[in-house]
């Protein structure tokens, strides 16, 4: 069998505060946070994944949050180190960190190119003051630029921004606006996506006012993509476009069904092995981890993915990606037979929402794209 590209995702949980949308596993730092005694902890986990790696090189890091340039640059050095001396590492292994614009103190960025960062991902949200108030955001438009400017200069020549739709108050002009500043800023990628009102936030409970109705959402989303493709990137995934060789390698590999390791509070992993397809999990709560792993406590057992969950999974994941999938990348990737896609999929090609083209081929049509939520939650177990 031949082991499928592995990656490496750690969590690190603290933001300034929490946005009013976030459904993230994040937590106000505060004033005592603990940063060595979290990077002690990492470390006690990374020599535990390292084991159940059994020697895989990792093609991808990435921290992600939370908010991990809360944490200064020696800190991620001094995680990097660990890493590096626990794991075999691709010659052009990415590693990419989250940033928020508000918390990259002046001179960070080449702090943290130093320590091994090569991808940043910045978290601007929205050029308009107005709007990134109305999101809880702690930053300014000229934040964003600053940070961005700061990071070239460290020489970051791959940098990702973040940026949202759909915002209350929000219309087509000032969603393309958004878009404009971004672009004009020249990064190498673009994450292009709707706000949700997930449950368990403070705008699920309370949804802010003036929130786009279906009608203008269509238009941003007609008139933003045509903007950002005319700038010539390309849209490899519902919400993601790249220059040439820019697509996020990290986040394909969790798209493709491929295996990853997680470590930190409420981390997540997936590993194939001989003998099954294996999800891991990290207890949620910052403190009950630290604990878990000072104590020398072994991370709840892997639970085994059955038939259903992995056809989901794998649909859930693959459905996002313009080009879809092949049933032989289905196949070598989840271990079911294709035949499973063609019963399971009657409903949505009835519905036209998806299609299948002689070579076996599975692709999102228009409609799928458009009702990607629908198309997807007809695979649920």
């Amino acid at each position: 069998m031949t082991p499928l590209p592995l990656s490496l995702y750690v969590h690190l949980p603290w933001c300034v505060r929490k946005c009013p949308y976030c459904d993230f596993n994040s937590h106000t730092a505060g004033a005592n946070l603990e940063r060595d005694r979290y990077i002690d902890a990492l470390l006690v986990d990374l020599a535990i994944e390292a084991r159940r790696a059994d020697g895989r090189e990792l093609v991808s890091i990435f921290m992600g949050g939370g908010t991990p340039s809360l944490f200064p640059p020696r800190d991620i050095a001094r995680l990097l180190e660990g890493i590096a001396s626990s794991f075999r590492l691709a010659a052009d292994v990415e590693i990419t960190m989250e940033a928020n614009p508000g918390t990259v103190e002046s001179g960070a960025p080449a702090g943290y190119r130093a320590a091994g960062i090569n991808r940043l991902s910045i978290g601007a949200q929205s050029f308009s003051a107005e709007r990134l108030a109305e999101l809880g955001r702690i930053h300014s438009p000229q934040d964003i630029e600053r940070s961005f400017d700061e990071a070239r200069e460290a020489g970051f020549d791959n940098i990702n921004l973040d940026i949202m739709h759909g915002l209350p108050g929000q219309d087509v002009d000032g969603a393309v606006r958004d878009l404009e500043r971004a672009i004009a800023l020249d990064p190498e990628h673009l994450s292009w996506y709707e706000l949700t009102l997930e449950p368990n936030t403070v705008f699920h409970a309370r949804p802010p006012a003036s929130l786009p109705d279906e009608d203008t959402i269509r238009q941003i989303e007609t008139e933003g993509s045509a903007c950002i493709e005319q700038a010539g990137y390309e849209r490899y995934e519902v919400s993601a476009y790249a220059r040439d060789g820019r697509r996020c390698r990290h986040n394909l590999n969790y798209w493709q069904f491929g295996d990853y390791l997680g470590v930190g509070a409420g981390a997540h992993g997936k590993l194939t092995t001989a003998d099954g397809i294996y999800r891991s999990v990290r207890p949620a709560n910052p403190l009950g981890y630290l604990l878990s792993m000072e104590g020398g406590d072994q991370p709840p057992a892997a639970m085994g993915l059955g038939d259903a969950e992995r056809l989901f999974e794998y649909l859930l994941n693959a459905l996002r990606l313009e080009g879809g999938f092949d049933e032989s990348e289905f196949a070598a990737r989840t271990r079911l037979d294709p035949g499973l896609l063609a019963e399971r999929a009657s409903t949505a090609i009835e519905k036209g929402l998806i299609e299948r083209n002689a070579g076996g081929r599975w692709t999102p049509t228009a409609l799928g794209k458009r009702f990607l939520n629908d198309l997807q939650s007809d695979f649920l177990p």
